[in-house]
């Protein structure tokens, strides 16, 4: 029997911000392409990155697990992998190279390599999954094992390099459409984890042992920065009572105190969430969880009910900016007002809601900065998180200043907060920021609990530093707003990974040379 190992290249430990927060979730799109594979009949086998010391421990996977082919298949659901962070790919790269040293053939999936698949093949991949992986990845195998007579040519999602004439070339098949179907497919094959060892980290770091799961596939609005190199526009959703049944599953086999959806937005369908928390309460189901939306789809009669019912702690939405302005240019197609009104009706439902904040788009001016600083303060959300506009391939955003980047496109780990066009500011403006933004928020929170008769003496201790030091900082931030602002550069950079352009993906396309690996 053909026996393949899955891994990933995402290592919490070389995102340093991440590892401090420490929580961890396995690769919940990996489980996904392994279950598929099992039930296709193949042998599967999973390294596990997410809490890995480094890629010595994938080599150490080879040699145990001796496959026939090494799929370093990306968590589709993770955002962090959609951000396409260099020293994750780099250690892609180490891995197919191990790989390749032993005489594995290696296939690469995720959204890194979908964006830029010519650099993996450069890198040590055979061959490339484009966008959505898991039925291309069961053609792909077919072929590979001798079950089916397929040619490379044929499959769609393909990119491989072809070696003609001496010469090695770059080719990619047309996409494949997505699945649609998504009660059909296998749950993710929870049984490859070492959930015990997550259980513990979890338990140790925050008394309680969180899952992930997801209901749904892609997101249909327009957002003009947001990068989407697997689904595109496209959205497929499961029905309510096949997520509430994993949900059941998960419950006794596994007994998480708490969920993790992972979807872009939980719930889009008008009427699926009541019928969610409806299949929940049947099933004996309801896990506390946090969950990710829009502020005005959160206004529809009954959604945050519905979404307390069934169990929802927090949800987070993309508040982006409290300039109307910012918002409109981002096509967001939401309003400022929209985000009040949400954030009320979720506390009023007894949820709370935590706040997704961007800074850095095209025009910002100082008081688009402030005017999201004022929303903050006037809604003090239960959490708060904080990014700058990162240019992504495939995305309007990323065509409209893509004559604006400087030589580094990626950051370098999730807490980069580079600055890698020429927007309104500098990377440390935006740095000094998120110091500012923080400092603030935290001491308000403090103040408010404070008041509430909630004392808690190190969180007052914090709220003293931080009205201390918050004057100091808000005027660095001023210096720092009058710095020419130039995008970020290779120079002295440790990773300098090169960049290539997006090929189409249209048929008929002329090969290309593939770049020599480095």
């Amino acid at each position: 029997m053909t026996r393949l190992l899955f891994g990933q290249s995402y290592f919490l430990r070389f995102d340093p911000k991440l590892w401090e927060a420490m929580q961890p979730y396995p690769p919940l799109g990996t489980l996904y392409a392994a279950a598929c594979m099992r039930e296709a009949g193949y042998d599967v086998a999973l390294f596990d990155a997410m809490l890995a010391e480094g890629e010595a421990e994938w080599a150490s996977a080879l040699d145990r697990e001796k496959p026939d082919l090494a799929v370093i298949y990306e968590d589709n659901f993770n955002y962090l992998s959609k951000m396409c962070l260099l020293r994750m790919r780099e250690a892609a790269f180490t891995m197919a190279g191990m790989a390749g040293e032993r005489g594995i053939p290696v296939i690469a999936a995720g959204s890194d390599a979908s964006d830029h698949p010519e650099q993996y093949l450069a890198h040590g991949a055979d061959y490339v999954l484009i966008g959505e992986g898991e039925r291309t990845l069961r053609e792909l195998v077919d072929r590979l094992a001798g079950r089916s007579s397929a040619q490379l040519d044929e499959i769609a999602g393909l990119a491989w390099a072809d070696e003609t004439g001496g010469v090695t070339r770059f080719r990619q098949n047309p996409r494949r459409p997505d699945i649609r179907d998504l009660d059909n497919l296998p749950f993710p094959a929870w049984d490859l984890v070492d959930v015990d060892r997550y259980r513990q980290t979890w338990l140790d770091r925050h008394g309680y042992f969180s899952m992930n799961m997801v209901s749904t596939r892609g997101c249909p609005f327009h957002c003009n920065w947001c990068a989407k190199p697997i689904w595109g526009q496209r959205y497929n959703s499961r029905s309510p009572e096949n997520v509430a049944a994993e949900m059941r599953w998960l419950k006794e086999a596994y007994a998480p105190d708490h969920l993790w959806f992972a979807d872009d937005i939980l719930g889009l369908k008008p009427g699926w969430l009541p019928d969610f928390a409806a299949a929940v309460e049947r099933l004996g189901a309801r896990i506390p969880f946090k969950s990710l939306s829009r502020v005005d789809l959160l206004l529809r009669p009954g959604e945050t009910e519905a979404l307390a019912r069934a169990g929802a702690e927090i949800v987070w939405v993309g508040a982006e900016s409290g300039s109307q302005k910012i918002l409109t240019a981002m096509e967001k197609g939401t309003r400022v007002e929209q985000i009040y009104a949400a954030a009320e009706k979720l506390r009023a439902a007894g949820v709370r809601v935590g706040f997704f904040l961007q800074f850095g788009y095209p025009g910002e001016t100082r008081d688009d900065v402030a005017a999201t600083l004022r929303m903050v303060r006037e809604l003090l959300p239960d959490d708060i998180g904080m990014s700058v506009s990162y240019p992504l391939p495939g995305t309007p955003f990323f065509e409209r200043v893509q004559d604006h980047l400087g030589e580094r496109r990626n950051w370098v780990d999730s807490n980069d907060l580079a600055m890698l066009y020429r927007g309104p500011f500098t990377t440390s403006f935006y740095r000094q920021l998120h110091k500012v933004l923080h400092k603030d928020y935290r001491m308000r929170r403090a103040w408010q609990a404070l008041r509430r008769g909630r004392f808690d003496p190190r969180r007052t201790a914090a709220m003293i530093y931080h009205a201390l030091t918050l004057p100091l900082a808000q005027q660095r931030l001023d210096r720092l707003a009058a710095v020419p602002h130039e995008p970020v550069r290779l120079a002295g950079e440790s990773m300098p990974l090169e960049e290539s352009s997006r090929p189409s993906p249209q048929s008929g396309q002329a090969p290309k040379e593939l770049p020599k690996p480095k």
